[in-house]
């Protein structure tokens, strides 16, 4: 990927990030933007998105139904040539890895095969 899209994804990023915020009520969830992938041309971008603290499908859902509003006001903030046409997707990452920390905190609690003495010769 080139050095610009890697600019471009995280100005994006940010952006989007702070009108989710700043702009929508999400009644006891955290949404967060994850990660932006906008195509070569500029034309399209998925907005990887992070939801804690409830389903995630309704507020996808609602990006998705908004993703013309939240590009209108993020474009006023980002000046591009084109404007990237937003899709959001879920990023279930976060999830996954709280999920780990706890298995791996389980199996921390496991009891444990005694040491073997090691017998110097």
């Amino acid at each position: 990927m080139s050095r610009r899209l890697d600019r471009v994804n995280e100005l994006l990023r940010r952006e989007i990030g702070n009108v989710i915020q700043k702009d929508y009520e999400w009644h006891g969830k955290l949404v967060t933007v994850s990660d932006v992938e906008v195509t070569q041309d500029l034309k399209e971008a998925k907005v990887w998105t992070s939801v804690l603290g409830g389903d995630a499908a309704p507020v996808i859902d609602k990006l998705n139904r908004e993703h013309g509003s939240i590009q209108g006001r993020v474009m006023k903030r980002v000046v591009l040539k084109s404007t990237p046409v937003l899709h959001f997707r879920h990023d279930a990452s976060a999830v996954r890895g709280v999920d780990i920390v706890n298995l791996l905190e389980e199996v921390d609690k496991l009891p444990k095969a005694p040491e073997a003495d090691q017998e110097t010769p």
